[in-house]
């Protein structure tokens, strides 16, 4: 369970709260919660994004309520066909750039309602999309959300491309990836631009939780920071990194290994921000080389090409300045 210990005013009246957190994680428990996405959806075997929503929703206490947002996406159009839906709890598909503008105005409705006396009953609200719904489309309904502090949790699974449209590159797809749009062939080397840090840009909303985590061991760091992104009052963040078997070409039984081999090269830290704190909550005892992460993938074949392989090392000189830049600011904090 988690215990919160608060002191001020809720976001949206421009005062942060100090929250002190202690989850305990009880993996058997957990998993035998009722489940909120029901089985017989349609995502692909070996896709991240479906255990990503799965664990996500098993952090909200039995019992509890939910309203769940979904911009278009691989998700909505794989879990909701109209009247159908694998949504146990009351479900709402925004259009792919609102997904944050739908949610917040649901919990300012149910605020109003609430204040008149016409609801009782208690809820949490979550929405998910995509990184091309969240990095790109959607950020500017995502910004203003987190902004004014609604009492909401916005997920983005990050796949790294817009994969339910034909795996086009999004600002959430990492350098030298072969997407359509960003061909590897012998005139380029795939996207030359290097991913968003959409984490450290929520961060900087100045909003009480921010979680950037994956899929490793037990799932305990996505389950603990899900229930405190949930359970904190105001609005709260997660950055899921959550693989596509079609966009980045690997078989699905290997999704777990992707997953611990992004997180031991530091391409993909885990972290959180708590009311502006940075915290590193894992730190390789020996950071793997980034090829370790890359040579899982078909998307990157062609960087181990012997007239490519230089742009491992920049890729590398990437990787090794943002973990640096991120250890400094957890250390400034203390953490």
């Amino acid at each position: 369970m988690l215990v919160l210990h608060v002191s001020g005013r809720r976001m949206g009246e421009r005062s942060m709260v100090n929250i002190e957190m202690d989850v305990k994680f009880d993996f058997k428990e957990i998993q035998e919660r009722e489940e909120r996405l029901a089985p017989g959806h349609r995502m692909c075997a070996g896709c991240g994004g479906t255990i990503a929503v799965r664990n996500v929703l098993k952090a909200l206490h039995p019992g509890d309520r939910a309203v769940v947002g979904n911009a278009t996406g691989c998700l909505e159009v794989s879990t909701y066909m109209y009247p159908y839906t694998a949504y146990e709890d009351s479900y709402i598909h925004s259009a792919f750039e609102n997904a944050g503008a739908t949610l917040s105005g649901v919990e300012a409705a149910y605020n109003a309602l609430k204040k008149r006396g016409k609801i009782k009953e208690e809820y949490k609200f979550i929405t998910f999309g995509g990184d091309g719904g969240t990095y790109d489309i959607g950020l500017q309904s995502l910004s203003g959300a987190m902004e004014r502090g609604h009492d909401m949790v916005y997920v983005c699974y990050d796949n790294g491309a817009y994969m339910n449209t034909g795996t086009q590159r999004s600002s959430a797809t990492p350098s030298f990836a072969d997407t359509t749009t960003t061909p590897a062939g012998k005139k380029s080397a795939g996207k030359p631009q290097a991913r968003k840090d959409l984490a450290a840009v929520m961060a900087a909303h100045n909003i009480p939780y921010v979680g950037q985590t994956t899929f490793i061991g037990n799932m305990k760091d996505l389950y603990v920071k899900s229930e405190k992104a949930i359970y904190t009052p105001g609005a709260a963040f997660l950055n899921v990194l959550a693989p596509c078997p079609r966009g980045w070409r690997y078989d699905a039984p290997e999704l777990m290994n992707i997953c611990k081999s992004a997180v031991e090269t530091c391409y993909w830290p885990l972290f959180e921000v708590v009311d502006g704190k940075w915290i590193l909550n894992y730190e390789p005892k020996k950071k793997l080389p980034i090829e370790d992460f890359l040579k899982r993938q078909g998307r990157f074949k062609h960087l181990f090409k012997p007239e490519n392989q230089d742009y491992i090392g920049v890729f590398q000189a990437e990787v090794d300045r943002r973990w640096e830049e991120l250890r400094k600011r957890c250390e400034s904090y203390g953490g």
